[in-house]
């Protein structure tokens, strides 16, 4: 099933009808491949394989520089690129006039505020103005198409699949730096183009800690270990949480697993188009504060995910957004418990209108 760009840009050019404005430059790389598919990656904020200039009426233009000319035209065949050899500024005080563009916006929290002064200082002097706006094309990243669906559902089966794999070949005193690494490798030679966040391997005490960065520490018979892993496949990406232990589990471990798997449930029962991400939240919540570890639960239930591993909407405490048919979240609640270790339990999940649609099929580790 393929993604209708043609689509999505006519989206955005009926919310710049609606705002009264010219045209938009959009600079954040997943926005820019969301409308245009052009998959280049910026090497940070500070330094861009391209922006998209997407004008109310008339061509799109993809604005890059020599080095991403041929990967341009080849994601974006139907794209209009021009490179600006002598910088961005330069050549938007040339272009922007020229298509009678007068009042153009930017995406205010991807616009460092020296090139917002920059611009705007030499585009005043071209009668052009800058406008800017947040969450324009976010709000429609996040419910997902049936062709982003399939998607993310291919990524979560490999993310399942590299997982099985490595696990499989997984031995008492190996590190937690060779776990990571073996995952991270696994997936580039499945095909992903690499892991969506650094992959989190925690073992024994360092469970306790919800982003914990591999290290020295070592696989130990009986001891919690928790791997956090994601990959991008096509663009879109999977995460998810296995906690579990090497050898036999103990009472306590039990305890804890069976109780996060409970809040887990809990949240994924409430789960639905129509209620609020805090209301999930609060159900998944109630069951972990009930038992008395409310206070070893610190972080929100879950995010959206798509183009991004981190994205909306939030399911957390705050979170007063409507879900809407078609979002895919995560459902990850957590305890964890300093100087024992932790566990938390993450699975990914399309918000339906009548309850939601767990993803993936790996559930042994869930339920023990």
């Amino acid at each position: 099933m393929e993604i209708d760009y043609q689509k999505r840009l006519a989206r955005i050019r009926n919310e710049l009808e609606r705002l009264g404005l010219d045209a938009i430059l959009v600079g954040n790389p997943f926005n820019r491949r969301y409308l245009s598919g052009f998959t280049a990656r910026d090497h940070g904020i500070e330094e861009s394989s391209g922006l998209l200039l997407l004008p109310r009426r008339g061509e799109v233009m993809l604005l890059t520089d020599f080095r991403y000319r041929q990967q341009a035209e080849t994601d974006g065949p139907w794209l209009t690129v021009r490179l600006y050899d002598k910088g961005l500024t330069a050549l938007l005080a040339e272009l922007l006039p020229a298509l009678a563009i007068r009042s153009l916006a930017i995406e205010a929290d991807y616009t460092l505020v020296s090139q917002y002064r920059a611009m705007s200082e030499s585009l005043a002097k071209k009668d052009v103005y800058l406008h800017p706006l947040e969450g324009l094309i976010e709000q429609h990243r996040q419910c997902k198409d049936e062709a982003e669906l399939e998607l993310i559902h291919r990524s979560v089966a490999l993310n399942e699949q590299v997982f099985q794999e490595i696990f499989a070949g997984l031995a008492l005193g190996q590190s937690e730096t060779d776990i990571a690494l073996a995952l991270e490798t696994r997936m580039r030679r499945a095909g992903a183009e690499g892991a969506s966040f650094p992959t989190i391997v925690a073992c024994n005490a360092n469970a306790a800690l919800p982003h914990a960065v591999p290290g020295r520490e070592t696989v130990t018979a009986g001891r919690p270990i928790t791997i956090d892993m994601g990959l991008i496949l096509d663009g879109y990406c999977s995460d998810m949480t296995r906690s579990f232990v090497c050898g036999q589990a103990d009472r306590r471990y039990h305890e804890i697993h069976r109780l996060v798997r409970r809040a887990q449930l809990a949240g994924i029962a409430v789960l639905r188009a129509g209620v609020r991400g805090k209301d999930v939240d609060a159900a998944a919540r109630q069951v972990i504060a009930e038992a008395g570890y409310g206070a070893y639960f610190g972080h929100s239930l879950g995010h959206g995910v798509g183009l991004q591993v981190h994205e909306e909407p939030r399911l957390s405490s705050r979170a007063d957004t409507l879900l809407r048919d078609g979002m895919v979240v995560t459902i990850e609640p957590g305890i964890y418990l300093p100087g024992w270790g932790g566990v938390r339990l993450e699975v990914m999940a399309v918000v339906r209108e009548g309850g939601c649609e767990v993803l993936g099929t790996d559930t042994t580790w869930l339920d023990i």
